[in-house]
């Protein structure tokens, strides 16, 4: 047997970490069919019968966000044979909310309670029992970060699934709501079971007013006006809407299991420690500059003080590996054409970019402490008062922090965002944040220009793509996209220390990534270059690159760049191939510098750039559209080519315009 589990819970109670705790290395992430909704799976390590799909974290069933949907239809779809519903116990009252609407499913549940350690050290107490019986399903204490009750929740788990019946406890449907609810559930109880869905669930829905579930049980004229006398009584006894008295109803029964339950004596060590730092780190007029500070420290740390020793050491074994090899191909005595493609073509370009991998790593293990630790969250709650400024709100920042990362997901998370406005806005923005493939050639330039003033240039790098976004958005929010910014609200989690196998598996997944990208993209790119660096128009090989096909290319195009200070074709050939992989422009000019190791390459961009015009250079890297993948992202988010290619367009030229206006003004004030 092969049993699919589901995690269910809310946002920032400790789902992934559970996540990883019980599948370890035996996970795969992907999308939901459909949908550009990550989905990560995996084999539990003690229940190899079991597979676990990671819902997205959510704070309730209603269809409003792309994420409540997918984990809406993957229960009532997929059927899984149990949900883990994950709770963090130090909040317990707000994720039962969820609980109840999970429990309405009548699909059988497991209730693992996380941060049972956080609530035992303050002094606090929950009674799993009385919690267990009111609720009618098994709970099990644990602390995912700490590895604790993770075996004790496998066990329970197991027998639950192989009981294969929900024990679910309904106790919490009273008063009007609940006449509401039966009566409703005597009309449209046969079409729910045809469905395949569970009648509660069902009737529920439809006091909402949820007109999808009405289509869905496909009911008549005469039965969804029955269903709204029904609703109508309901709401004129109680004197409120339908919402707020399904609301009410719910929240009046996790208030009395909690006083029951629960016994609070006084805050966790981690609430109490969250407050003290967010006086500091989500004030009004500080927030912004401790979060610039504490990047610049990071970058500082990543490019200067512990990366840049590293990326040499990696550098200087690929140069040996490479060097072997010239000599095992000259003993070998292999064609000279075929050993300079290896030599001078695969190993410069795919071993250029491979030298990077340090710095990579080390970067994505700082934004994973950040993030781990309940930081980042803080962050998209201080920007949100800025992005309003803009058009935005502060929840498109999630995307737009995922740029940091990748350009492809964070264009995609935009989808759960509510307003088509705020999506588009979100996707013309998101490429300006200087993603992850783009460290390669910043880490390129710094080191042949600005060695000395590394983590200074870094992060003005960074703070110019913000800059140029909200400059951006202010003309967008004025032109083509005029409105208001759809509200926002979010959840502060208590800071916590991060998971160090959290840590570890992330900057796993982006090493892989890397790694991935480096064999396949950029190893197809460099033997094309290497081709058409080698190659004239009648295909034959070339002794002077300046002959080739691709000197020709980047010619044509060098003169459109002169006003930017770079006028060289191989700066302007490496721009383009940029397109297919960011990092492509590394091995590009590896490729055709004929540099070998990253001093090589150092002196060489000393003949084709000064340091304005690489900084220059530098900046329009940062902001020109992103790479393919991200421009088929974009054109599947808006629906339209036409919209994507202008999207593309309008960064290219941003690019250009802000590249040659540094350039320009460079030149006046420091002559070069």
């Amino acid at each position: 047997m092969n049993y699919l589990l589901a995690l269910a819970g809310n946002q920032n109670c400790g789902k992934t970490t559970l996540f990883n705790a019980l599948t370890g290395s035996n996970q795969h992430v992907g999308n939901f069919p459909g949908v550009t909704v990550e989905k990560k799976e995996g084999r539990i390590k003690w229940y190899k019968e079991a597979t676990i799909v990671d819902l997205p974290g959510i704070y309730s069933l209603s269809p409003y966000t792309a994420e409540e949907v997918v984990t809406r239809d993957f229960i009532l779809q997929e059927k899984p044979a149990l949900i883990i519903n994950i709770v963090d116990a130090t909040n317990i009252e707000r994720n039962l909310y969820l609980t109840l609407q999970l429990m309405e499913l009548e699909t059988p549940m497991v209730m693992a309670l996380n941060m049972m350690d956080e609530v035992r050290a303050s002094g606090n107490s929950i009674d799993i029992d009385l919690l267990s019986e009111h609720l009618g399903m098994p709970i099990v204490p644990i602390s995912a970060s700490k590895g604790e009750g993770i075996s004790e929740l496998v066990n329970i788990v197991k027998k639950t699934v192989e009981k294969g019946q929900s024990e679910v406890n309904f106790d919490f449907c009273f008063g009007e709501v609940h006449k509401a609810i039966h009566a409703i559930a005597h009309i449209i109880e046969d079409q729910a079971h045809e469905l395949g869905c569970s009648w509660r669930f069902a009737a529920t829905k439809l006091v909402e007013g949820e007109i999808s579930m009405m289509d869905a049980l496909k009911m008549s004229e005469s039965q969804r006006h029955i269903v709204e006398h029904i609703i109508k009584n309901m709401e004129e006894t109680l004197h409120t809407d339908r919402e707020a008295a399904l609301a009410d109803m719910r929240y009046s029964y996790i208030e009395h299991i909690c006083n029951e339950c629960v016994h609070k004596q006084q805050e966790t060590r981690e609430q109490v420690r969250s407050e003290h730092w967010d006086r500091l780190l989500t004030h009004k007029y500080l927030g912004i500059p401790v979060f610039l500070t504490i990047m610049m420290v990071i970058f500082w740390l990543t490019f200067d003080l512990i990366g840049a020793p590293l990326q040499d050491l990696l550098g200087a074994g690929i140069d040996q590996l490479v060097a072997q090899l010239a000599v095992v191909l000259e003993k070998a005595d292999v064609s000279p054409w075929l050993q300079a493609l290896l030599i001078d073509g695969v190993c410069a370009g795919v071993g250029s970019v491979l030298s990077f991998l340090p710095v990579i790593v080390l970067l994505f293990f700082f934004l994973s402490i950040l993030e781990d630790s309940g930081y980042m969250a803080r962050v998209t709650f201080v920007m949100d008062k800025l992005l309003r400024k803009i058009g935005l709100s502060g929840k498109s920042f999630a995307p737009m922090l995922m740029g940091f990362g990748c350009s492809v997901p964070a264009i995609m998370a935009s989808r759960t965002l509510s307003s088509e406005r705020d999506q588009k806005m979100t996707i013309i923005l998101t490429p300006f944040m200087s993603c992850s493939a783009k460290l390669p050639i910043y880490g390129m330039i710094t080191m042949a220009f600005f060695e000395q003033t590394s983590a200074l240039v870094m992060i003005s790098i960074y703070i110019l793509g913000i800059i140029v976004a909200i400059l951006s958005g202010l003309l967008m929010k004025n032109t083509i996209f005029k409105g208001d910014s759809i509200p926002f609200v979010m959840e502060l989690p208590a800071y916590r220390l991060p998971s160090a196998k959290s840590v570890l598996l992330h900057m796993w997944e982006k090493a892989k990534d890397f790694l991935r990208k480096a064999f396949t993209v950029i190893f197809f790119a460099t033997v094309l270059i290497w081709f058409l660096q080698n190659f004239n128009w009648s295909f034959d090989m070339v002794e002077d690159s300046t002959e080739s096909m691709l000197a020709s290319i980047g010619s044509f195009l060098a003169p459109l760049f002169a006003p930017l200070g770079f006028n060289d074709w191989r700066a302007a050939t490496a721009l383009i191939t940029g397109l297919t992989a960011k990092e492509a422009v590394v091995s590009t000019l590896s490729v055709l510098t004929a540099a070998s190791s990253d001093l090589q390459l150092s002196n060489a961009l000393h003949t084709i750039f000064t340091p304005l015009s690489a900084f220059s250079f530098l900046i329009f890297t940062v902001l020109y559209m992103p790479c393919m993948a991200a421009f088929a992202a974009t054109r599947k988010e808006m629906g339209s080519t036409k919209q994507a290619i202008l999207a593309a367009a309008y960064q290219t030229l941003v690019a250009y315009l802000v590249a040659m206006l540094i350039y320009q003004v460079g030149r006046l004030l420091f002559g070069a």
